[in-house]
């Protein structure tokens, strides 16, 4: 596989461009990559436990950290650290793009999300219950 020889992060457009050394280039909207983060909190643990990432749409990169000499972990703006995007999974990220962001946007139809309003109809928006620590995604314990 080929590998990034310059990353950059633009802030004011949200995108990350990635260049490789085979001459490919991409640009990956952070909202494409927060949505398509390979965390466990977004992949979940195994086949059919995917959560759909909703309103995501201004969500900003406040960090990028490298990890090792094959990754890199993003922070996203809306707390999201768990996601380690190696130089592989961005360059599949990169090539399959527009087909991926379709399956995105067909779930998020699926559901009945409204980019627009930012909720699902009929469905009341109630405060984040406190994490109490009890095992699962979050509480740390999986690894998220």
């Amino acid at each position: 596989m080929p590998h990034p020889t310059e990353l950059t992060v633009h802030q004011k457009s949200r995108v990350l461009d990635v260049a490789y050394d085979d001459g490919s280039a991409f640009s990956l909207p952070f909202e494409y990559l927060r949505v398509y983060s390979p965390s466990a909190e977004v992949k979940g643990h195994g086949p059919g436990q995917e959560v759909l990432q909703l309103g995501k749409r201004e969500v900003g990169i406040a960090d990028v950290e490298q990890v090792g000499n094959y990754a890199i972990k993003p922070t996203f703006s809306d707390g999201h650290d768990s996601g380690i995007f190696s130089w592989d999974y961005l360059y599949e990220l990169g090539r399959s793009h527009e087909s991926l962001w379709k399956q995105y946007v067909a779930r998020l139809q699926a559901a009945g999300y409204d980019e627009e309003s930012g909720r699902a109809p009929g469905i009341q928006l109630a405060a984040a219950p406190k994490k109490s620590g009890g095992g699962g995604c979050g509480s740390g314990s999986c690894g998220c």
